[in-house]
């Protein structure tokens, strides 16, 4: 019996995964460049300096920082990670996938690292 070509369902493997977080990543990073240059663009003048200060010290934007934090651990690791299976192993493709969960667990021990001083200070 023959395969309909339309029926085949794509099924998502870990480095699928981890090809798509690290896209959305480095999209998060851009969205916050360009947030990041508003910003500095409006430090010149002083009233629109403590506005957006102001603006900036909402809660949420401090959860949103340690989403950031989040983003660019991840990014990083996972970069490099990208760049040792690429260039640094025989078997880059039957590694991957035991590199992207080391990368995963090292990534939660740094983000821990940088979030806990963080949530301490946003505490205060």
């Amino acid at each position: 019996m023959k395969k309909n070509i339309y029926e085949f369902k794509y099924r998502y493997h870990t480095g699928t995964v981890a090809w798509i977080l690290h896209r959305l990543s480095g999209l998060a990073l851009i969205l916050y460049l360009a947030m990041h240059i508003w910003v500095i663009h409006h430090l010149n003048r002083p009233l629109d300096f403590n506005s957006v200060m102001a603006f900036l010290n909402e809660p949420v934007f401090k959860v949103l920082e340690l989403g950031l934090w989040g983003v660019i651990v991840y990014h990083a690791l996972n970069g490099l990670r990208i760049i040792t299976v690429d260039f640094f192993t025989r078997k880059g493709a039957a590694v991957q996938k035991q590199m992207f969960w080391g990368t995963v667990l090292l990534g939660i021990v740094v983000f821990a690292a940088g979030a806990i001083p963080f949530v301490g200070h946003m505490v205060k």
